[in-house]
């Protein structure tokens, strides 16, 4: 075996070598970013007088099933779960928020060096975050607020329109759908679109008297089921004082 081979080896090795130390470096990092985060979120339970469960819950998709978002895929289930109660006006309501996770089963083909292809299947994992609050009222129209979207667009040039605001900014950057239109009206008024264009929400799922806040996609920094909880409660505020009245009384249906 010449130099140049021997070289070739070497550098090979060492390459070798750095890479693994980096990916045991990244992962001892990535396992302690993960005890921060649960550290942060204890502490936030703590603060409220909240319960930390970090175990799975694998009931959590059935109990809220009508959120399409605890739908997807199988082998479901919550983990590192804040529950706890809050005092909201008069009446003092459920959270629950925590980490989600489902799997996928996706294909795949590779090639050999003759040409023959070969379909293989994996199982992907996803995790998000989200956080859900109970609201204090018998019956709610359902509303859905979430980023417009691509398919949002091509299903509008088919005459199939969510519900449109005065604003063509908030229309051009939100699909709006509700089971009343005057509830959505009255709810998305000025104020309320001048709330949302600045803090920016990803999606507000209000089902079943239950508001549902996710991007269904990753999980949040540990700060940010904090800033949900204010977020959510502010977003309340703006609610006109009249619908909270009809509320209360049982005349929205």
């Amino acid at each position: 075996m010449d130099m140049s081979s021997i070289s070739v080896i070497i550098g090979i090795l060492v390459v070798g070598g750095l890479v693994s130390i980096y990916a045991i470096k990244e992962a001892a990092a990535a396992k302690e970013r993960a005890r921060i985060r649960k550290e942060t979120m204890v502490g936030f339970a703590e603060r409220m007088g909240f319960s930390f469960t970090p175990s799975l819950d694998a009931s959590h998709d059935e109990q809220y099933a009508h959120f399409e978002v605890f739908r997807h895929g199988f082998d479901r289930y919550a983990y590192n779960t804040i529950e706890g109660v809050i005092d909201l006006d008069a009446a003092v309501v459920q959270c629950n928020m925590g980490d989600f996770q489902y799997k996928t089963r996706e294909t795949y083909t590779t090639t050999d060096s003759k040409g023959r292809t070969t379909t293989h299947t994996r199982i992907v994992k996803h995790d998000f975050s989200y956080f859900i609050l109970e609201l204090p009222y018998d019956r709610i129209p359902d509303l859905l607020i979430r980023r417009e979207g691509l398919f949002d667009k091509i299903a509008s040039a088919f005459g199939k329109n969510d519900i449109d605001f005065e604003s063509s900014e908030f229309s051009r950057k939100y699909f709006v759908k509700c089971e009343s239109r005057k509830f959505a009206y009255d709810i998305i008024n000025p104020r309320m679109i001048e709330f949302l264009l600045e803090s920016k929400p990803h999606l507000i799922d209000l089902e079943n008297g239950r508001i549902c806040l996710t991007n269904g996609l990753s999980t949040w920094p540990a700060e940010r089921f904090e800033r949900s909880l204010g977020w959510t409660l502010k977003f309340l505020e703006h609610w006109p004082d009249f619908v909270v009245k009809d509320l209360e009384e049982g005349r929205i249906s």
